[in-house]
């Protein structure tokens, strides 16, 4: 598929994906005659791991390791370490994000009982 499908489909924009192919996070599966960057299901499926990976405050480098050892089938000791610390962070990122959605509605609960008094 073409650049402009994948974004379509993953709901990012052109330019990160360009991004990501750039720092290697995501090369083209192949290119046109012309020049242009094809993408594979594989690369989308790769792209959406990427999408749900970054908002838990991982470097772009962090990112390639994970999305790597997520696409292994086994891991050995040196990987299976490396994938409990990503485990770690994931989990801890999680906490985090648990904790603001708690404030969020509390907050949301005091607006409507301002709303409804």
């Amino acid at each position: 598929m073409h650049i402009g499908e994948l974004a379509e489909r993953t709901g990012l924009s052109l330019r990160t994906i360009r991004h990501y192919g750039d720092v290697g996070l995501l090369p083209a599966s192949g290119r046109t005659e012309g020049g242009f960057r094809l993408y594979s299901e594989a690369d989308q499926q790769r792209l959406m791991r990427i999408k749900y990976l970054k908002p838990l405050g991982f470097s772009l480098e962090e990112l390639t390791e994970v999305v790597a050892l997520l696409e292994l089938d086994s891991l050995d000791a040196d990987q299976r370490e490396r994938a409990q610390a990503s485990l770690e962070h994931v989990v801890r990122e999680r906490e985090k994000l648990a904790a603001y959605l708690v404030q969020a509605d509390l907050l949301a609960d005091q607006l409507r009982g301002q709303l409804n008094s």
